[in-house]
């Protein structure tokens, strides 16, 4: 029998994307009126789409200038969305529950020197050892700082000094499946008293060259005008991503913790599981399938609303989509969103928003309008009690937990 006072609560949601800021801006965009994505940047990366993140007033989460200037931009944005989540959990600078507070941060690597990675590209092409030349000035042309700066736990290290943010830190990377990690262990850790007050997330900055070299050599990238994920799936054999950037901080605390404080909460966490398949076909709907049948016994009699992370990319958004359907078949699940035709791809935040997204849904006694011209997402017929969050990684990684009301 679970204990209660260790359920997991979502009591604090910081979430920033092409959308807008905070939860607000996103439940306005994506459940009343007319649901669209934000205007995506499609000349400046062009043939590739990208949804950029909406200008911030950066002194208002992160007050030091010094502060800002030593950051990159993927940790400004995270370290934002942090503030937002403490703020609106209402743990902005109380010092002593600060102090306690435990980290949980999903990321990946630093920003790289352009310019010389543009030179280094270049002369390759003429190189008569090209592996010489590359390690030669790997070794002599990049200034020393810059690996300092591409630490990935500097995200963590930011959110400590400017929040004051003091208890246990853990960063994990691997893509979405660093993000899935990161919720879960938390939610664990929380469930097995190991902690009761948590802030957990990441954030991505879908605007470096870098990345975007990286996932369009992997073949991983949309090209042409801006489509929902399950059109792109449809409309070729690699369909692709358009990335997004996102940042997405929660603050998870048992419940114990959070009524102590007098706080309530957007929604409860349930299971949270994640998986890791090697992609053949019907590998990552067989470990979905597997996640879904362990968390079965917490969905109640109503299907449960799906909150997809779904990103576009052919066969493992129809495997996905394919998998949907037939739990929609077997009365299991009802009706399915998919977060990234809104927001895009953000790679180690995908799961973090994702269950930002639910909590806020929760909270707010509704659902998100469909965005799908192939007729996959049908209106809801009433407000979820339960929402499953998804996520299948681009290339590896498949993870899912449940939202649901607090009873």
């Amino acid at each position: 029998m679970t204990n209660a006072s260790q359920d997991v609560w979502i009591t604090g949601i910081g979430l920033v994307s092409s959308l807008g800021e905070g939860t607000e801006a996103h439940w306005q965009a994506m459940a009343t009126g007319d649901v669209h994505p934000a205007k995506a940047e499609m000349e400046r990366f062009k043939p590739f789409p990208v949804l950029p993140m909406v200008p911030l007033e950066l002194d208002r989460q992160i007050p030091r200038r010094a502060d800002q200037r030593q950051m990159e931009t993927w940790q400004r944005l995270g370290t934002y969305a942090a503030g937002l989540a403490l703020e609106d959990a209402g743990l902005a600078g109380d010092l002593d529950r600060l102090a306690h507070m435990d980290m949980i941060v999903a990321a990946g690597g630093g920003e790289r020197d352009l310019e010389v990675d543009g030179q280094i590209l270049a002369g390759l092409e003429s190189a008569p050892a090209p592996e010489a030349f590359l390690n030669e000035h790997l070794a002599n042309d990049l200034r020393p700082t810059l690996f300092l700066a591409q630490l990935s736990n500097l995200l963590a290290g930011n959110i400590s000094i400017v929040h004051k943010v003091t208890g246990s830190s853990r960063t994990f990377m691997g893509e979405e499946l660093a993000g899935i990690s990161a919720v879960e262990v938390a939610a664990r850790r929380i469930r097995a008293g190991q902690g009761n007050l948590f802030i957990v997330g990441a954030a991505y900055n879908a605007e470096r060259k870098d990345m975007l070299l990286s996932l369009a050599l992997g073949h991983t990238l949309w090209k042409g005008e801006l489509e929902p994920v399950w059109a792109r799936a449809a409309a070729s054999p690699e369909g692709g991503m358009i990335t997004g950037s996102v940042g997405a901080f929660l603050v998870l605390e048992s419940r114990a913790h959070a009524e102590a404080r007098g706080r309530t909460a957007y929604a409860k966490l349930g299971p949270v599981l994640s998986g890791r398949s090697r992609r053949k076909p019907g590998d990552a709907a067989a470990v979905a399938r597997g996640q879904i049948e362990a968390i079965r016994p917490s969905i109640g009699k109503a299907p449960v609303a799906v909150l997809s992370g779904a990103n576009g990319m052919t066969a493992a958004t129809l495997e996905e989509r394919a998998l949907l359907e037939q739990l929609g078949a077997e009365g299991i699940i009802g009706p399915v969103r998919a977060s990234q035709s809104l927001i895009g791809s953000s790679i180690e935040a995908v799961f973090p928003a994702q269950i930002a997204l639910a909590g806020l849904a929760i909270a707010k006694k509704g659902f998100y309008l469909p965005f799908d011209p192939t007729g996959f997402e049908q209106a809801a017929t009433e407000a979820p009690s339960q929402i499953l969050a998804t996520s299948w990684g681009f290339w590896r990684g498949e993870g899912m937990a449940l939202v649901e009301a607090i009873d």
